[in-house]
């Protein structure tokens, strides 16, 4: 379900540097030897004949990140992304895998638009990627793509992402279509009917700067629909980028009881909330939008005890004059792949909000069993996917530091702390810096 060229795998040692997996229960200064792209040996003082040497000294060694909303813009909209940079982008970002969505134009429908996307994706990917197939043909929501057709040229999942499903019969036959491919059903949790036109969460904030208001019972009304379906077709889903107190509650309810369901939450989402809009910047406009302090509270407190298992970005890239317009005019989205990690350390974990290893949890182990990829883990015998991050480097987000062909993120000009300094993808060093 991951594609990209073949390459020569290469032999590294990342000597000296504190090397954590939380799933593995690794907190030591260690080196770690790579040969021929798997991790040989953890240790001190390992032999370095004929490898890389890459100093890890006061640096953090952890398995590398896996994105599963990425937006790559490919079919139809290269300008804004591409496979090349979209993923050269992740690998400064620090993942060694990331999952495109399908909402593009042409819509990822059929079977020969998925196989173009892998190939150019064999032939141009910088990590390995995977695709999303969309659940309805054009995205619709009318009828069911051949969902089996497209697992097995190789989706790694379904979604409409961008657009709900909004007939629940169809739903329900997605969710029994979806257990035959093996494949996980991904959604996009909003009642149109009640966000309508809206521009930002409903709220205070909304009402004073006269903008239409996008209630969180939009979202949460959807997930607590598709959860019920899911139970009661004693099926998985995976919810997509949640924002509400509501969507949370019901999602920890529906895992207490038994639902196979897992939630992802953005990095945006977890630092700010609808209080930033009074800067009336169009990077900060995105769907769904950010939202309230005690959605913000309910996010973080999710992801802390494992009701939401996974952080994406749903990089979202724009061209400069879709954004550069007022408020009210700009598309929803924001850029996030190559600065995630470090919005998240600066937001979170500096301040003592969440644990390091929860964060580098929901980063890498997460996504991947939410996909059912295979886990970046530090043992001997894994393939290496490794980043290598500096939690003490400070420095200020600017258009010149994004390899990403768009530049909307909600994080231009602040200054963050944790850079990634190495990533190591799929068994060879993608990204150095």
């Amino acid at each position: 379900m991951l594609f990209g060229p073949e390459q020569t795998k290469e032999n590294i040692v990342v000597r000296g540097a504190r090397v954590v997996d939380p799933v593995a229960g690794i907190d030591a200064v260690l080196d770690v030897r790579v040969d021929d792209g798997v991790i040989a040996a953890l240790g001190t003082d390992l032999d370095t004949n004929s490898h890389r040497v890459i100093e890890g000294e006061g640096l953090l060694l952890a398995p590398a990140f896996v994105d599963p909303h990425v937006h790559l813009r490919t079919p139809g909209r290269e300008d804004e992304e591409n496979i090349v940079s979209g993923t050269a982008a992740a690998a400064a970002g620090g993942y060694c895998a990331i999952l495109g969505m399908p909402n593009t134009d042409p819509v990822v429908d059929s079977a020969a638009t998925l196989g173009s996307l892998i190939e150019a994706a064999r032939a141009e990917a910088g990590i390995p990627v995977g695709f999303l197939a969309a659940i309805t043909k054009g995205q619709s929501g009318a009828e069911l793509t051949e969902m089996g057709e497209l697992a097995a040229a190789g989706a790694a999942g379904f979604t409409d992402d961008g657009m709900p499903i909004a007939a629940p019969g169809l739903m329900r036959r997605a969710l029994q279509y979806g257990a035959v491919t093996g494949r996980r059903i991904a959604l996009h949790c909003e009642e149109t009917t009640l966000s309508r036109d809206g521009q930002m969460h409903e709220g205070a904030v909304s009402a004073e700067l006269g903008f239409t208001g996008y209630p969180s019972v939009a979202e949460s009304l959807m997930v607590e629909r598709d959860l019920a379906l899911a139970a009661y077709e004693r099926q998985p889903l995976h919810l997509l980028h949640l924002s509400a107190w509501e969507s949370v509650q019901a999602l920890r309810r529906a895992r207490a009881e038994g639902v196979e369901a897992t939630g992802e939450v953005t990095p945006h989402h977890l630092c700010l909330t609808d209080e930033a809009i009074r800067s009336l910047d169009s990077n900060l406009k995105m769907n769904p939008p950010l939202r309230s302090a005690s959605d913000r509270t309910a996010l973080i407190e999710g992801l802390k005890d494992g009701t939401i298992t996974v952080i994406a970005t749903d990089h979202a890239p724009h061209a400069r004059h879709e954004k550069d317009v007022p408020f009210e005019a700009a598309p929803f989205g924001v850029t996030g792949l190559e600065t995630a990690f470090a919005a998240l350390y600066t937001h979170l974990v500096d301040p003592g909000i969440i644990k390091l290893e929860t964060l580098l949890d929901r980063m890498s182990t997460g996504p991947a069993q939410a996909y059912g990829l295979t886990e970046p883990r530090i043992a001997v015998g894994s393939h290496a996917n490794l980043v290598l991050l500096d939690l003490n480097a400070s420095y200020r987000i600017t258009e010149e530091t994004f390899r990403s062909r768009s530049v909307n993120s909600w994080l231009l000009g602040d200054t963050v702390k944790g850079k990634v300094r190495a990533t190591i993808a799929a068994g060879r060093l993608a990204y150095s810096a």
